[in-house]
């Protein structure tokens, strides 16, 4: 048996850090520039790469563009929500997929079958796993719209049951999050406000 050298893996340099970190911002305010096509598969191509647990992927996303998928989402809004969700090029509602484990035996072929299996009566394990994992892949799908060099406005003021009944009616999607997608329009951001400090969020063991 021999010594090997560890993996050496790449570095994010200065000014990805910034696009994806430390100067990205929510966006409150879009500019009248389309988000294409190939822009909306470049974010999930980016995001569908996320961990997830026993890989089994629940996030789905619904794009919103046209002016009439807008008002029917807009309507379950918060009332603060809605100006800038109608002006944004391309919304993004993110849901959970309940039935996420149909499709164990593609993503997680040594074992799919079996879990599967396991899963199919366990209607409320497979919510809160649904709910945690696609809550940890939405994160990544935040990071992918920023690496594509567009800006997101997450929000979570809506009515979920309103619009899973407007959007996902008779399907196994549940809605957690709906995010504004575009290009920064004028004065798009707000004050930038603090962090938590790193002696009261990180310990050491």
């Amino acid at each position: 048996m021999t010594d090997r050298e560890p993996q050496a893996l790449d570095v994010l340099d200065d000014a990805g850090r910034k696009v994806l970190f430390t100067e990205a911002r929510t966006a409150n305010t879009f500019a009248e520039v389309a988000v294409a096509d190939d822009e909306l598969a470049m974010i999930w191509e980016l995001a569908r790469w996320s961990p997830s647990a026993a890989n089994g992927q629940p996030l789905r996303v619904l794009f919103v563009r046209s002016r009439e998928g807008k008002e029917r989402l807009v309507r379950h809004l918060d009332e603060g929500n809605r100006a800038k969700t109608l002006s944004a090029p391309a919304v993004a509602v993110l849901a959970y997929d309940l039935d996420f484990h149909e499709q164990m035996p593609t993503v997680f072929p040594a074992r799919g079958d079996l879990l599967r299996a396991a899963f199919a009566d366990q209607t409320g394990a497979r919510e809160s796993l649904a709910a945690y994992n696609s809550a940890l892949q939405t994160g990544v799908f935040l990071l992918a719209v920023r690496a594509a060099g567009l800006a997101a406005g997450p929000m979570a003021g809506f009515d979920k049951a309103g619009v899973d009944e407007e959007f996902f009616a008779g399907t196994s999607w549940r809605s957690h999050l709906v995010v504004n997608i575009g290009h920064p329009g004028a004065d798009p951001w707000f004050p930038r406000l603090p962090r938590v400090r790193v002696e009261d969020a990180v310990a050491y063991a």
